[in-house]
């Protein structure tokens, strides 16, 4: 595993660099022990010196001063672990530091991992998560006014009169990536290590989905299984069968990943569920109650992800057989994960005053949230630099 990182020295670089992303790491002593069990020393060092977009072999050398022979085998460690991404393109191969959260973090329990203390990591992450409150981790990954990630409706439960966009439709998303794959849900998993399982009887394994470019990483290094469009689809409808949330990345072009939530394990929820009304963007659609049908039996409280329902608040208190669920709509995703669960149909799905516009791709969503962190400027003047460079070279 290598020597564990614990002085100061060898993580404030490291912890520096990781600041850079759109969201960071605060740090503490539990970040530090995690970093010390996911890098051993070599490899906090070539990740200190990262540039902030992919590079080459060639380039890594320079930002790094490590030998390419030495530099190379790194890099294939890094990799392995999850880490770094080595993407090839055009014949090269690029690499690229893996962010913290959404990153390396779950990558780690994407896979049985025997040169990992899982157990230790996983309930170090679960603490780590949520220390300090709005001032800590939670704070840097829920608190932009740009959420990475939002959650998709079930299109079958929409109004009638009502449509979807092909970026607000889960099938649709899954049929028009080039490439499809499933993996371990990080939440479980971790949670599986921490002696803990889903209530909703979810699965560890083969239930969360991963796309494009980071789906052939990940299958590249073990930490994924491909799978046709056909069988993603049937893993969408199994997850509904056990009223999961679908969320994937905030963007309307090539998302990444399609998540199936729920909500004992989920990290996202529980950011949720911590106070982030808004730490996941929303559907187009919000729960509503008729307080006709609802005989209060609870079976939405149950079966609400986002934990948004509750009882109708009144001005004087009523019988058991005359009270009513409420949702609050500042909370509610509008998924549609609690609709099956009410018997009495009291429940259904209404357009929202204003419809979610999620950024267009990554880069765009990237730097909405650098700009409100005052970390764009930065961000900017060293891809220029580094574009410059490349021209330099290109020119010789």
């Amino acid at each position: 595993m290598g020597h564990l990182l614990s002085s100061k020295s060898s993580l404030v670089p490291l912890i520096d660099r990781l600041n850079r992303y759109p969201v960071g790491l605060v740090d503490s002593p539990k970040l530090r022990r995690i970093l010390g069990l996911l890098f051993d020393d070599r490899e906090a060092e070539v990740a200190a010196r990262f540039p902030l977009t992919e590079a080459t072999l060639d380039e890594l050398v320079q930002a790094t001063g490590v030998p390419a022979a030495e530099l190379d085998g790194i890099l294939e460690s890094m990799a392995n672990k999850g880490l770094v991404m080595d993407l090839p393109y055009g014949g090269d191969t690029y690499y690229l530091l893996v962010p913290g959260l959404i990153g390396f973090m779950e990558f780690s329990f994407m896979r049985d991992r025997g040169d990992l203390p899982q157990a230790e990591l996983a309930h170090l992450m679960s603490e780590y998560l949520r220390e300090q409150g709005k001032q800590g981790q939670a704070g840097e990954f829920f608190g932009s006014r740009w959420p990475l990630t939002r959650a998709l409706v079930y299109e079958d439960r929409i109004p009638v009169q009502s449509r979807i966009t092909p970026w607000e439709d889960a099938r649709q998303i899954i049929r028009e990536a080039d490439f499809h794959a499933v993996t371990m849900c990080f939440c479980r998993h971790k949670k599986a290590h921490e002696g803990k399982a889903c209530r909703q009887g979810a699965p560890v394994e083969d239930i969360c989905m991963v796309l494009g470019e980071g789906a052939r990483f990940l299958v590249r290094r073990g930490m994924a299984e491909q799978r046709s469009a056909d069988e993603m689809l049937a893993i969408l409808d199994r997850a509904r069968e056990l009223g999961l949330t679908h969320i994937t990345d905030n963007i309307r072009e090539r998302p990444s990943f399609l998540c199936n939530c729920c909500r004992c394990c989920c990290e996202l929820l529980a950011g949720v569920q911590m106070g982030f009304g808004d730490g996941i963007a929303k559907t187009p659609f919000l729960a509503e109650v008729d307080p006709e049908r609802c005989d209060y039996c609870g079976a939405c409280l149950s079966a609400c992800n986002a934990k948004c329902i509750g009882l109708a608040e009144l001005a004087r208190p009523l019988p058991k057989q005359q009270r009513w669920a409420q949702v609050d709509s500042s909370v509610c995703l509008g998924c549609g994960a609690c609709l099956p669960a009410c018997e009495q149909g009291a429940l259904r799905l209404v357009p929202r005053a204003k419809r979610p516009h999620p950024p267009r791709d990554r880069n765009a969503l990237f730097a909405r949230i650098l700009w409100d962190k005052g970390r764009l400027m930065p961000f900017i003047a060293e891809g220029m630099r580094r574009g410059l460079d490349r021209l330099r070279r290109a020119m010789r």
